[in-house]
């Protein structure tokens, strides 16, 4: 530990965290302590260079620059309160159901924040965040962040591989809001998937495969098999060139 890391601890240490009022305070300081002297270092989602542009994705009123990828399925989807909406939480959904862009996108770092919701009751409450992912007929094949228990954070293979790395949540499951909101980070270059959720990482995947497509749609998925609703917000992407 460096001079002036060691200094500062021994400051806290015999200043300011003995005076500390509540218990959980300094719990929390001494734990952060900790980490510092044992060189410990969370993952957390990278900050973007400044020299990157970042593009909003939902304009907050309109579906503008997406699209149901089976037309029959719009009324599933809807732009309102500045939310981007999928099913209603009461009504089953029968099948899986997309809003997908219209544009394709390869390399980049994705962020919104969701809001899944539903009665277990009623079945699967599930949804995801398709990336990289090509339209075939009424289905969608591609890469999955996924949303909903059991699943948190998994980088999914939809309609192609199935399950490619589970999600780690020994530390994101501490600050997960299930039925509230939570932010979703989706970062990849050229080979490596990276997905963050409330800035945590939960999976970091290279890909081997080099017949799998490296650029595609995004589209929000609302799994069937239940009452889910999904809910999106402050949806934005930087892409790498």
């Amino acid at each position: 530990m460096g001079g002036l890391a060691y200094s500062l601890s021994l400051f806290l240490l015999l200043t300011i965290i003995p005076h500390l009022a509540k218990r959980e305070m300094r719990v929390l300081l001494l734990s952060s302590l900790w980490m510092v002297c044992m060189g410990f270092k969370p993952v957390y989602a990278q900050q973007l260079k400044e020299s990157e542009k970042t593009i909003t994705l939902f304009d907050g009123k309109t579906l503008n620059g997406w699209k149901p990828l089976n037309p029959a399925d719009a009324k599933y989807w809807q732009a309102k309160d500045s939310l981007i909406i999928g099913g209603d939480g009461i009504s089953n959904v029968p099948q899986n159901t997309y809003l997908q862009t219209t544009d394709e996108y390869g390399d980049f770092e994705f962020r919104c924040l969701f809001r899944l919701s539903g009665d277990a009751a009623t079945g699967f409450i599930n949804s995801g965040i398709q990336y990289r992912s090509k339209v075939a007929g009424n289905d969608i094949v591609g890469y999955q962040a996924d949303i909903g228990d059991g699943h948190w954070g998994d980088i999914y293979d939809e309609h192609r591989r199935g399950l490619l790395l589970p999600g780690d949540l020994r530390i994101a499951w501490r600050i997960l809001k299930r039925g509230g909101w939570n932010s979703y980070i989706v970062r990849v270059q050229g080979n490596r998937h990276e997905l963050y959720i409330n800035g945590v990482k939960t999976c970091d995947y290279v890909e081997t495969d080099t017949t799998v497509p490296v650029k595609g749609v995004i589209a929000f998925q609302l799994h069937g098999g239940g009452a889910a609703k999904i809910e999106i917000r402050d949806v934005t992407i930087t892409t790498f060139d």
